[in-house]
């Protein structure tokens, strides 16, 4: 059975994982045959959003502990990956992956990312092993591929184009579609970049687990 690593970033749209984009992923890894674990770096968050008003509150959480609320307790840190006991990386999006995992969401094409995070990233990379990124989360590829790395986050062009200064090529596409860069064995959707409903999000998650996996050696 394969294993599949998936990095979270928290809980909730707009300061951790998007919880619709991780669900449709662990049951899709599910229904393909495969097995997860859910990785997170322990760390405070950026910041704490109310949901229910969408504005920053004052208080600090953090990433594990909130990752944990997603993963119903089964979660571990960055720290305990042995990336040879995995097939492959899936990171699902949600703004923590721009604000916890770097700050893309802040500073767009001046973003610096969290060592740690990239350093989990590179040993799937340096293992040879594929990995999925979606929604936003593809903003951390640059980091971790430099520059060519070909990926989508949908067709917003403002977010292409600071992409593209930090070295990645983007290629525009819709909801349930997938785009792979073939040489790195890297496979985007955009998923609740442009997905208006659960189906639609899930549509192209599918799309993009089931790659993965058949990338996977």
């Amino acid at each position: 059975m394969k294993k599949i690593a998936v990095l979270l970033s928290g809980c909730g749209v707009f300061d951790g994982s998007e919880i619709y984009e991780t669900v449709i992923t662990l049951l899709a890894i599910e229904r393909n045959g495969a097995s997860y674990q859910c990785f997170a770096p322990d760390k405070n968050q950026f910041h704490v959003i109310d949901h229910q008003v969408q504005q920053p509150v004052a208080e600090a959480r953090n990433v594990l502990t909130e990752a944990a609320r997603l993963a119903r307790g089964n979660v571990k840190p960055l720290s305990a990956l042995h990336v040879d006991e995995f097939d492959a990386l899936i990171v699902p999006g949600g703004f923590g992956a721009a604000k916890n995992f770097s700050d893309f969401a802040i500073n767009g094409a001046d973003a610096v990312a969290d060592d740690e995070v990239v350093a989990f990233c590179k040993a799937f990379v340096r293992a040879q092993k594929p990995a999925g990124y979606m929604c936003i989360a593809p903003s951390l590829l640059p980091f971790v591929y430099g520059q060519g790395i070909e990926l989508t986050i949908g067709t917003d062009a403002d977010t292409a184009a600071a992409l593209e200064k930090l070295g990645a090529k983007h290629i525009s596409c819709p909801v349930d579609k997938i785009v792979v860069d073939e040489r790195h064995r890297v496979v985007t959707t955009p998923a609740y970049m442009l997905a208006s409903s659960l189906s639609e999000a899930a549509s192209g998650i599918d799309k993009l687990v089931a790659r993965v996996l058949s990338l996977a050696n």
